[in-house]
């Protein structure tokens, strides 16, 4: 591994950025053909591009067989060092650039859901006012705990996040807001009339929820078993929008963040008479690329 390193470092300027990327892609999807799309090249350029930085560099980046591709202890040593070479190609690019226009790729991690939040507005206004940014949004089906490995491994730049900033150590946290939990119920409970609504009432219900590795639900996890609350959760979705239309079907309730309660018929929300908040936040490494600080700005600016 250290080899591998040590090749990069004496081929210098001289590694085709090209290669490079096309190297990450495939560490990032963990296919060729995926990566090939990513990048807009044929899977053959992508084969022979990696193929030939291997060559380069004296070793296997990747395990291939008819189980699919894997990254070796080679690769994973060395996909940081073309990371930075790329990204390093990207900053002396925009430092390059007479009007001084923010330019290079941008990418983005995204929770499943995000309908309820500004989200979508910022980052297509965002586009409008830097259209030389290309940017790459990508969903995440994990939870914040896949986001947080995804901007330490350098497969996206910045990423939404739902977790305490304790959970992303060496990483910049950036809060954009912070929201109660509500509980969401169908308009039909029979604690649907209620003002405001004590844990000790619900703790015996049915629950819908995301799965444990996501924000929302490890947040609440945590601040129900301080207070010695296990709850029975019968169903787990991957989109938070989804929870509303579960509970208002009868399959349970529900404990969301407010920010998070995509309106529904046949439901409502009342305040929780404990408070419990959430945060949301951007995480990002201490030093985002340009394109990325400027995103991180706006989202910021947004949510103050």
């Amino acid at each position: 591994m250290i080899t591998a390193i040590a090749a990069i470092d004496d081929l210098g300027g001289h590694v085709d950025t090209r290669q490079a990327e096309y190297a990450i892609a495939v560490a990032d999807e963990l296919s060729f053909t995926r990566a090939a799309q990513r990048v807009f090249a044929g899977q053959s350029t992508v084969s022979a591009g990696v193929r030939a930085l291997e060559k380069e560099l004296g070793v296997a980046l990747f395990e291939r067989d008819q189980r699919g591709v894997r990254i070796t202890a080679a690769g994973e040593a060395v996909l940081p060092v073309l990371r930075e070479l790329v990204d390093a190609e990207a900053r002396a690019k925009a430092a390059a650039d007479p009007r001084g226009e923010l330019r290079g790729l941008l990418r983005m991690g995204m929770f499943t859901s995000i309908s309820s939040m500004a989200v979508p507005r910022i980052i297509g206004a965002f586009h409008r006012a830097n259209p030389l940014v290309e940017l790459r949004l990508r969903g995440n089906s994990g939870g914040s705990g896949e986001l947080v490995e995804s901007v330490r491994r350098g497969r996206v730049d910045l990423s939404l996040f739902g977790l305490p900033a304790t959970a992303a150590p060496g990483l910049a946290v950036h809060r954009l807001a912070t929201t109660p939990y509500r509980v969401v119920l169908a308009e039909d409970h029979a604690l649907a009339q209620r003002a405001e609504i004590g844990l000790a009432e619900i703790a015996g219900e049915h629950f819908v929820d995301t799965p444990v590795g996501f924000g929302n639900r490890d947040v609440l996890d945590s601040a129900l078993g301080a207070r010695g609350i296990v709850r029975d959760v019968r169903a787990e979705v991957t989109e938070t929008s989804a929870i509303p239309v579960f509970v208002a079907t009868g399959l349970g309730i529900a404990l969301l963040p407010e920010l998070l309660i995509t309106p529904v018929d046949g439901i409502v929300s009342v305040a929780l008479a404990e408070h419990i908040d959430w945060d949301l936040s951007i995480i990002s490494p201490r030093s985002p690329s340009a394109p990325a600080a400027a995103l991180i700005e706006e989202f910021l600016a947004a949510y103050r």
